[in-house]
Formats: C-alpha cells, structure tokens, sequence
C-alpha cells in the first residue's frame, strides 16, 4: 500500500514551532483598520470606472492601470 501526501496532510503533521514565512494577506490594509471603509473592488464591480452621484454633481472614479484611483468632478 503507498502513501499519497496531500497539502491538507503535510499542514497536519508540520510542526507549530517552525517559522511561518509572511505572505501579503498577513499585512493588514489601510481600509481594515478604518471604520466604515468601503473596498474599491466594491465601488468598480470588476469596471475600470464608475460615476458617483454627490451632492447634486457627478464625480468619475476611475482605476488606472499601475492601481492608484482618480476622482474627477
């Protein structure tokens, strides 16, 4: 009978006292230690712009290729 090791088998049998390496989801973001932050995948539903409707004007948010946001009135 031969063994199959599994991903699911080797983190069961890993010791806890190895060091775990960091990945980018261990680094907190700015909007979960803000209240009431909204996430900008939220906003743009996969689109690269979206129009919000503020205080009678329209502004433009819009998602540029390197990741930054622009907002325009």
């Amino acid at each position: 009978m031969q063994a199959t090791l599994t991903a699911a088998s080797l983190l069961r049998t890993a010791p806890s006292d190895l060091p775990v390496p960091r990945t980018d989801r261990d680094t907190p973001h700015p909007a979960d230690a803000v209240a009431g932050a909204v996430d900008s995948s939220a906003l743009l539903q996969g689109q690269k712009a979206v129009a919000i409707s503020h205080n009678g004007s329209v502004y433009r948010l819009q998602a540029t290729k390197l990741g930054k946001l622009i907002l325009t009135k």
